[in-house]
């Protein structure tokens, strides 16, 4: 852990609520070298997904060509909300590093505990429900998948 990136992450955040966005920011090491930051974009570009994690996220793996953050560590000015979590596991980083909590974060009005609660709710009876429909197709996708002999697994 190098506190020196934490403190950047921070700076980022800082600097990016000046420039009119929102207080979060990343950064992606890999071998204690800096690859790629990233700050909350949402209502800059319109773009809920536009979180720190996923642009720093994006651009890293952009930059190393690699779907994957295989050796890297992310550093963060806060705790991971729901999807940024979700980005982070699937881009497989070795540590996560986070300076402010989920709940630092609620009392500045960012408040995620609510899609904690959902996840844990069956699907149809979610504020937003998710309906199921059934279609004799659905794992078409899947089989084409698994026959695929040249696929790229993740």
């Amino acid at each position: 852990m190098n506190p020196a990136f934490l403190k950047q992450a921070i700076e980022l955040a800082v600097e990016n609520i000046r420039r009119g966005g929102g207080p979060f920011a990343a950064l992606v090491v890999k071998n204690g070298a800096f690859v790629a930051s990233g700050v909350n974009q949402v209502t800059r570009e319109n773009d809920p997904t536009a979180h720190a994690e996923v642009v720093a996220i994006r651009e890293a793996c952009r930059v190393l060509g690699d779907f994957q953050l295989a050796g890297c560590d992310i550093y963060c000015s806060c705790e991971p909300c729901p999807m940024c979590l979700g980005a982070i596991y699937w881009a497989r980083p070795a540590r996560v590093y986070f300076a402010a909590t989920q709940a630092d974060a609620a009392e500045a009005g960012f408040d995620d505990s609510f899609i904690y609660r959902q996840i844990l709710i069956a699907p149809y009876e979610r504020d937003i429900p998710m309906l199921r429909v059934v279609d004799e197709a659905a794992t078409l996708p899947f089989e084409e998948w698994t026959g695929k002999t040249d696929k790229t697994e993740y």
